[in-house]
């Protein structure tokens, strides 16, 4: 079932259901009181029945019946009972003879009154002595409450047929009110159903729904989540295109020397150079193979790396040395002017071989695209951070390619002079996210590069 249905299903059982426990508490009430008060008026006429058939003034008796046609309402079907009464009397036999309830008759002997309902018609009564002979007599006034039979009625039939009105006029509205306070949604819903990845940079408008926060918001939302997966395919598109061509590279030169290999017979110093070729590319499509494996592992917040007590600046200075030995023209300085006095703000919960692996790619990138120009490396901390600044005076990156340098095999515009294969950042990236840090690039063409790298101190 629709959500709209359910939604003016549920709001015509709610207001029905209120209607129909209104109405049937407003009948209650009425009928209670119905009663009580025609039981009330029986009363008063059997008092002043006995006042004008008992008294002793006849004067006062005759203006009391007159005084009671006047202004007393004749009741439907009213009848007067006068009824001698004595101890040894037959109550059964006078209920019949006066056709009179006989509970009615024995509850009036044990309490003195009463009142009684036989079908449509009340009764109530009391026993009374006449003052001037001592006898007592039943003085019994009956009649047939025409409130109850008409007026109730009456009033029972308005509720019913008010709510079958209020059940037809409340479906109506929640209907209405439900499809058309979907609307927006319905309206977004056909919106996205028209993206796909041809046009994918096609965005909802908000501003049709300015009325609806809750609308706007959801708008916002769907277009937030269209920006990321955009961003991610187009991402993965430049990956795909970057790495096909990265693999083919080697593998087609290694195809290429083989099948001229193959073509004569050659001298032994030519299969040796052929596969010395061979070898080399060989090892360049190992090395980019391992590079990807690698990026996307520590893509992933695995369990099985294992984090420790590190300080930052040994891992600094072990992977100066490091780079010493593979680049011996290197002009890495380490400052210490920013080092804090407290050791313990240099150490950090990390894994010292993903450090090792983030900072040398930085540090090789760094002495690479400066063409071995001096390289400073700061170390300081702040209460919560140790942080690790890189700056060098190389080639810098463009402007228009830094919203892209941390995407896999991607290059900046200037530097086809150097080989790379644009894994080195994104891989020091997600390495420093791994420890919960932060990386930042700064950078100006032909000025500087400068990488700051933030990691969260070790908390005991």
């Amino acid at each position: 079932m629709k959500t709209t249905n359910k939604l003016a299903i549920l709001l015509g059982i709610v207001c029905i259901s209120l209607v129909v426990a209104f109405g049937s508490i407003i009948y209650y009430i009425f009928d209670k009181y119905s009663y009580v008060d025609f039981y009330k008026r029986l009363e008063t006429r059997v008092s002043i029945s006995a006042r004008y058939n008992l008294g002793n003034d006849t004067t006062n008796a005759e203006n009391l019946k007159l005084l009671k046609k006047q202004h007393l309402e004749q009741l439907e079907n009213e009848h007067e009972y006068l009824i001698p009464f004595s101890a040894g009397m037959s109550v059964v036999d006078t209920a019949q003879k006066y056709n009179l309830p006989t509970g009615f008759l024995k509850e009036i002997n044990s309490k003195g009154k009463a009142q009684a309902k036989s079908g449509n018609t009340f009764f109530a009564g009391s026993i009374h002595s006449n003052k001037k002979t001592g006898n007592q007599y039943y003085v019994i006034v009956s009649a047939g409450n025409y409130y109850v039979s008409h007026h109730l009625l009456f009033l029972r039939n308005i509720i019913i047929v008010g709510v079958v009105l209020t059940l037809l006029i409340v479906l109506s509205f929640s209907i209405y009110f439900s499809k058309h306070i979907f609307d927006p949604i319905r309206e977004i819903t056909l919106k996205v159903k028209k993206i796909s990845t041809e046009n994918i940079h096609h965005r909802l408008s908000s501003d049709n729904y300015k009325s609806s926060n809750e609308i706007a918001e959801l708008a916002n939302t769907f277009n937030d989540l269209l920006s990321r997966v955009e961003t991610a395919f187009e991402i993965q598109k430049n990956f795909i295109s970057n790495a096909s061509h990265e693999l083919r590279t080697p593998l087609t030169s290694i195809i290429g020397e083989a099948d001229v290999s193959l073509l004569k017979t050659r001298t032994p110093e030519e299969y040796q150079k052929s596969l010395q070729n061979v070898l080399q590319q060989a090892e360049r499509l190992d090395q980019i193979s391992k590079s990807l494996l690698f990026l996307a592992q520590t893509g992933y917040k695995g369990n099985a790396i294992v984090f420790e007590m590190v300080r930052v600046d040994e891992v600094i200075w072990q992977t100066k040395g490091l780079i010493d030995k593979i680049n011996p023209a290197n002009q890495i300085l380490v400052d210490l002017s920013l080092v804090p006095e407290d050791p313990k703000k240099l150490k950090i919960n990390g894994n010292v071989q993903l450090l090792h692996l983030a900072f040398s790619n930085i540090l090789s990138n760094a002495c690479k695209y400066s063409n071995n120009s001096p390289v400073t490396v700061f170390i300081a901390s702040s209460n919560a951070h140790v942080i690790v600044t890189i700056k060098d005076k190389g080639i810098g990156i463009p402007e228009t390619d830094l919203p892209h340098i941390y995407d896999p095999f991607f290059r900046a515009s200037n530097t086809k002079m150097f080989e790379g294969y644009g894994i080195g950042l994104p891989l020091a990236r997600n390495v420093i996210n791994l420890h919960k840090g932060m990386l930042t690039v700064d950078s100006k063409v032909n000025v500087h590069t400068t990488v700051q790298i933030k990691i969260p101190l070790f908390k005991v």
